[in-house]
């Protein structure tokens, strides 16, 4: 297994399928979401959960990896998380099914308390993108060189990106990055067909250990 991987370590609704797109573009084995040891494996580029949520093990596990944290503007991160987290609620707090573990793990441990009042609350939603935005900062403080943070909205950004991997410019996606899931869907991930694509899951099963 690679030891040196990247990791897009942004909340959910912070563009992440946008960068995992943009990075098969350029030729990397990609994985949105990971719950499988074959998926750590095998992707160069692994993003969503548990990424967001296990950043600081997965640098201790990976050495020699990078980490691109993505931000949003709260106006534009606040009512997609929203909708997203009302959406997820039931399946998150079942305890006959609902979602897998590493999923419920995550989301419990990012958005906590998780409640319904909570996902409802912009106050609470921004302390909880406050606390994960911190926590990378504080990791990676003597580090800069490991982290590259950028919002996809900002002119800019994808060429950031690309300097930050040692990519050539002359590379670039016309237009930069593309916009995906728009208008709270969220499953444009699923019906890409790439055969740089890594899927998360082994045929609908997971891992208990990941990596």
């Amino acid at each position: 297994m690679s030891t040196e991987k990247i990791f897009i370590i942004g909340l959910p609704r912070t563009a992440t399928t946008s960068v995992c797109l943009a990075m098969l573009e350029q030729g990397y084995k990609t994985a949105h979401n990971a719950y499988t040891q074959d998926s750590f494996s095998q992707a160069q580029v692994l993003a969503d959960t548990p990424i967001f949520c296990d950043y600081q093990t997965l640098d201790k596990d990976f050495p020699n990896s990078r980490f691109i944290h993505l931000t949003r503007a709260p106006e534009l991160w606040l009512p997609s998380i929203k909708q997203l987290l009302q959406r997820m609620l039931v399946n998150l707090q079942r305890t006959d099914g609902g979602f897998n573990p590493h999923i419920k793990r995550c989301y419990s441990e990012t958005f906590s308390p998780l409640t319904e009042e909570n996902i409802n609350s912009d106050e609470f939603l921004l302390d909880c993108y406050t606390r994960h935005q911190q926590g990378i900062t504080e990791h990676f403080q003597d580090r800069p060189q490991d982290l590259l943070t950028i919002d996809v909205g900002d002119e800019g950004s994808y060429l950031a990106m690309l300097s930050f991997l040692n990519i050539e410019k002359e590379k670039a996606r016309e237009g930069g990055f593309k916009q995906i899931n728009i208008g709270g869907k969220v499953r444009a991930w699923q019906h890409l067909n790439n055969p740089l694509k890594v899927e998360s899951t082994n045929k609908g099963r997971i891992d208990k250990v990941l990596y």
